[in-house]
């Protein structure tokens, strides 16, 4: 078992079905590890506790404790050949990269506000959550470590910018999300093409308790977006697909559904992170935008930023043509004003 990559998750943890579901599809040899209990033991920590923490080695050969998806991500790429999830076209990776990130960072709002703003999805997190950390306890400690969860997580309902005004804005652009996800699987199986690629699974992760655990969004998503609802469940796992190198878009002929869920993208993303990275180097208490004309406010996030730092440097990176091709349809989509 020494040669499989060791992790630890849980299933109520978006990016850690996020991860699994790309080392299935990569058929990458693993190990998933209860995230407590005395299979840790002995391993080192992550800065920041964080579902899925990977245990892999470092430059020196030491084991080390990593938890950013995205990254680990590139790192696979590197180091594990065949069945890649980046596409081959500069171009088309940076879209896969900005769209891998607006599922990290914007859909998780959905995630985390149905989760905690509704009785049955706050009841059903607090049974369940603290049972995937150990459930042979009495029922009384169960109930006591739900009501701490759930307290402790409707309290971080600010750093996701959930609140009464911000709710309905958020609620909104999930099923607008929605909408254009399930046109686009009408004609694609995939967001970019007949191959599944990193902004895939971002998605995928997210929507495994948006479309399969909260009964809130679950119910939504199955009403509004069947297909979706059924891409998550073969999202699961994808190691029987045999991807052709000819499986991707061309960025000369984007699908009009792809340019709708961009275009989605742009009309909520933008004024979020250039408001929260304008807070953050200014060191401002509050995160204030507009969004959809409601004023939208959080407490800053300064992860975020540095995302949308990495996004610029993606972009300033590419060769000229294909950053000429990429703001061709940023421009159209209301998302040039990230890189401005």
């Amino acid at each position: 078992m020494t040669d499989r990559i060791a992790l630890s998750g849980a299933p109520g943890s978006p990016y850690t079905r996020k991860m699994l579901g790309v080392l299935r599809y990569r058929r990458i040899a693993y190990r998933l590890l209860p995230p407590s209990g005395p299979a840790l033991a002995g391993l080192p920590q992550p800065k920041v506790p964080l579902l899925p923490t990977f245990y892999l080695p470092d430059e020196a050969g030491e084991l080390r404790a990593v938890t950013d998806s995205t990254p680990i991500i590139r790192r696979l790429e590197r180091e594990h050949a065949g069945r890649s999830l980046i596409p081959t076209d500069p171009a088309l990776a940076f879209l896969d990269e900005l769209i891998e990130d607006y599922a990290d960072e914007w859909l998780t709002k959905a995630m985390f506000h149905y989760r905690w703003s509704y009785a049955p999805d706050i009841a059903k997190g607090a049974a369940l959550l603290p049972c995937w950390r150990g459930f042979t306890v009495p029922d009384a400690e169960l109930r006591t470590r739900g009501a701490f969860v759930a307290e402790r997580q409707i309290g971080r309902l600010r750093y996701v910018g959930s609140n009464a005004v911000t709710g309905p804005v958020i609620e909104a652009s999930y099923r607008r999300f929605l909408a254009a996800f399930e046109a686009h699987l009408t004609h694609l199986p995939y967001l970019l093409g007949h191959r599944p690629a990193a902004s895939d699974f971002a998605v995928f992760g997210q929507l495994t308790q948006l479309a399969e655990f909260d009964p809130t969004p679950m119910a939504l998503t199955l009403e509004l977006a069947p297909r979706v609802t059924a891409w998550v469940g073969l999202m699961e796992d994808q190691s029987g697909v045999e991807p052709s190198d000819d499986g991707w878009v061309s960025m000369a002929a984007l699908p009009d559904t792809l340019g709708a869920i961009l275009a989605e993208i742009g009309r909520v993303y933008p004024p979020v992170m250039l408001a929260n990275a304008e807070a953050v180097m200014s060191k401002a208490p509050e995160v204030t935008a507009q969004v959809d004309g409601e004023v939208w406010t959080q407490q800053p996030f300064p992860y975020q930023a540095k995302c949308l730092g990495w996004l610029r440097q993606s972009r300033d990176n590419l060769p000229a043509r294909a950053r000429a091709q990429v703001d061709a349809v940023l421009a159209p989509a209301g998302l040039n004003g990230l890189f401005a």
